[in-house]
Order: C-alpha cells, then structure tokens, then sequence
C-alpha cells in the first residue's frame, strides 16, 4: 500500500534558519501518527509543506500519492485540516457555516456536519464571533471533518483547550482511523499523543530523530541512570560502557542518564560490579520521558557548542516532568 504521506530529503529554510533539514519521513495510511518535537522542531513546517502553503528548498513532498504544489485542490477535497488557530468567519453562526462550506463539497457534507455539531454540543445559531476557543476549535474539526476526508491533517489543535475538550478530539481521531482513514497529528501534548498514536516522528532542530511505531519504541528504550560521585578536579565522572545502542545520554549532577535500545541489564550491572560503581536503576521510560531526554541532550549540546555554563537545574535536578 502507498503511503498516504511522504517527504523524501526535504529541506526548508526561512532566511538564516533552517527548519528542516533533510527530512525523509513516510506515513502509512489507516493510522494515527504523532509528530512531536519542542517548539521550533520543524512541526509546523513539515505541515505547511504537505498542505502545499509552502515549498520545500529541495527533496519531494508526496500527499495521498499527489504533489501539494501541483494537484492542491484535489488535495484539499480528500483532506482535511485542522490549524492551531481557526479562521472562521465570525460574522456567521455555526449553521451558517456549514451551509457554506457545504458548497465546496460533494452531496452529504451538510448531514455530517449536523450530525457532528450534535456530538460537539454546538449550537446552530450561536454565532462565531460569541463562542469559546473551545467551541471555535470543536467547530475547526467539524469542518474538516465532514466531508469524511482520506486523511486528517491537525496542527497543535488542542493547544490551551480544557481537558474535556482535549479529549473529544482524541477520540475523534480514534474514530477516523477506526474507518482506514489517516491522521497526522503535530502535538506537544505528549501524554494525550501517547494514548491514541499508532506511530511517533520526534523532530528535534529540524532532523528526525525517531520514527516508528509506539509499542516498538517503548518496548526497546530503556532509561539507565548510574550515580557516580566526581570530584571538582573532574570534568565528567568514568562511566561503564554502554551495551545496545545509546540513544541519548544526559549528565544530571552525579547522575549519569541513557536512553539505550535493546540493553543487556545483566551485562550492565556484571560491569559496575567489576568496576565498583553503584549499581544501575533501570526502567521503561514514558514517551513523555523519552522525548525529555532527547531535549536535555540536545539543549547540553548546544550550550557546550556556544561555551555556555549549563543551567542550574540541569547540573543537580533529576525531576522528569517536561512541557512541550
């Protein structure tokens, strides 16, 4: 089967910065993918190049087997869109609106769309300009969403919304990919993305860092902290080697921090044995954790790179709550 969504070597810049940078991902049709990364990953962009608001500098940019630049109307009318911020005409009631985008589609637009202000608890004739950023984004969906579209583009939709709100969209996109639809999820809402995604791409600075099925990331991290003591005359503390593939690694104080794929435990524990250390606390990380770890690492990175002094928190904290 086609992907239902493809970026081949894709590379983008906005004057001086570059927001992606060689990017190749692939999304299977019928799942739910979640595209997460911090601010300023390369999340949006990668959105405004598929939905064809934007070209890339180089590499390809594939749609339900289209171009964006080339074939954007067809595009538009098997997808639908979601953007952080609506824009609605506000003068309209919510009827209104329906009836209006109802003409840019083909018959059974309009009975969806009443059928989904229902589910939504919208009022058809409460006007725009007078309902909640909640309402306003339950209204976006409704109207990318009744002309039952292939694929569901959502770009950060549930940002600053209530919980119950939140939720409603989470088991609308449950309900798409249910019927063999696909949906594309760019989030910072790591905790919410962790209980409906099928498959993650973690963006970190415009490159990929990750991309795979969720159950297959979380069931091959590990989370490896060793504490070990280092005097002032040190600059890092002698750690063990690693076994299995380090995905990333983080100095906390005296802890020493890994994301490791497919560790050896019992080859680890053999080794600090051997080497005096304090015996190594592993655990299965959340995918909240895991993107937290890349962050500090990446962050760390940059500091050593500019000759920074790192920040407070990161020489002694060990706290794993993240906001992205």
């Amino acid at each position: 089967m086609s992907p239902a969504i493809s970026l081949n070597g894709v590379t983008k810049s906005f004057g001086a910065t570059q927001a992606l940078n060689d990017v190749t991902i692939s999304v299977p049709a019928g799942r739910v993918t979640a595209i997460l990364g911090a601010n300023g990953a390369g999340k949006s962009t990668a959105i405004r190049l598929l939905m064809g608001f934007d070209s890339p500098d180089s590499g390809t940019v594939s749609v339900l087997g289209l171009n964006p630049k080339t074939h954007a109307t067809e595009i538009r009318s098997r997808t639908g869109y979601v953007p952080d911020t609506p824009s609605l005409y506000d003068w309209m009631t919510v009827a209104e609106i329906g009836w209006f985008a109802a003409g840019f589609y083909p018959t059974g637009f309009q009975s969806e769309f009443d059928r989904l202000i229902r589910r939504f608890d919208l009022t058809p004739g409460d006007r725009i300009r007078g309902l909640s950023k909640g309402m306003k984004a339950k209204l976006s969906l409704t109207l990318a969403m009744a002309h039952r579209p292939a694929l569901l583009v959502m770009d950060e939709p549930t940002s600053g919304l209530d919980p119950l709100i939140r939720r409603e969209f989470l088991e609308s996109m449950i309900d798409v990919a249910a019927e063999g639809r696909t949906v594309l999820l760019a989030s910072h809402q790591v905790g919410e993305v962790e209980r409906v995604a099928d498959d993650v791409i973690v963006l970190l600075n415009g490159t990929v860092a990750a991309h795979e099925s969720l159950d297959a990331l979380k069931r091959s991290v590990s989370e490896v902290t060793i504490s070990v003591p280092f005097s002032d005359q040190q600059r890092e503390s002698v750690v063990p080697e690693i076994s299995g593939h380090i995905v990333a690694h983080v100095l906390c104080g005296s802890d020493h921090i890994w994301l490791v794929r497919d560790l050896d435990a019992g080859r680890l524990s053999d080794l600090c044995r051997r080497q005096n250390l304090p015996a190594p606390v592993v655990r299965k990380p959340t995918l909240e954790e895991t993107l937290l770890i890349m962050l500090r690492q990446l962050r760390q990175e940059s500091r050593e790179l500019r000759q920074e002094p790192k920040a407070p928190e990161e020489e002694s904290s060990t706290n794993r709550a993240a906001t992205f």
